[in-house]
């Protein structure tokens, strides 16, 4: 049985990187993150297509809601001129066709406050995603990066020492990489990207208008 949709979004926001890459062996680690990232865009896909089908529905619903309310006015008049002509045959059958409407009512009702439910819920799943995608592509940056910090130090060991010394040589730059890599991917390294940098800063902004309109929130309920 595959997977909800819930349980694939929850799945892909809570994993690891890093246990991604442990997880497959003989896989160069870059390419099993880049493989996550693509899983991500797949899921922001599919949850987006989930989307599109709740806002149809509910659209539908709503359409139905409105036509059946019409309807049902429309026979309120017709009972009201049945009675006046003495047809009492005729605004019992409008009566009974009022009666099932009002038995359909509640239930488009739900299905449209369910669809909205559903809507805040797929829109939320989408931003979490992207959210996660963000954060995914910072830690393969600083993979990236830390990986030219690794080849830089063989580079700088090789041109300083013979080649006797080739054990020592790995364990430095296994250790640059460590240090790197320690904050599960949180770019550390002298100079990192230029989009690690602005996604960094972008995101600073966006907190900060976040507090802001929050303490704005909190002064005016106090007033």
């Amino acid at each position: 049985m595959s997977e909800s949709i819930a349980t694939r979004v929850g799945r892909l926001i809570s994993g690891s990187l890093h246990a991604a890459v442990a997880a497959v062996e003989n896989a160069a680690p870059d390419v099993v993150m880049e493989q996550s990232v693509r899983e991500i865009d797949g899921a922001v896909d599919d949850v987006r297509a989930e989307l599109g089908r709740v806002l149809a529905a509910k659209h539908l619903a709503n359409q139905r809601l409105a036509e059946e309310n019409r309807r049902h006015e429309e026979l309120s008049a017709q009972i009201e001129v049945a009675v006046a002509q003495k047809r009492d045959d005729l605004a019992e059958a409008a009566i009974a066709r009022q009666m099932d409407i009002e038995a359909q009512l509640p239930v488009l009702e739900k299905a449209i406050a369910d669809g909205a439910v559903r809507q805040k819920e797929m829109e939320g799943f989408v931003a979490a995603l992207q959210a996660r995608r963000r954060e995914m592509e910072a830690e393969l940056n600083a993979f990236r990066a830390a990986q030219k910090v690794t080849e830089n130090a063989l580079a700088s060991e090789g041109a300083m020492a013979g080649s006797g010394s080739v054990e020592r040589k790995v364990d430095r730059a296994e250790s640059a990489f460590a240090r790197v890599m320690s904050n599960a991917g949180v770019p550390s390294v002298p100079g990192g990207t230029r989009d690690a940098a602005k996604l960094a800063e972008l995101n600073e902004l966006s907190r900060q208008n976040r507090i802001r309109e929050r303490l704005e929130a909190v002064k005016a309920g106090r007033k």
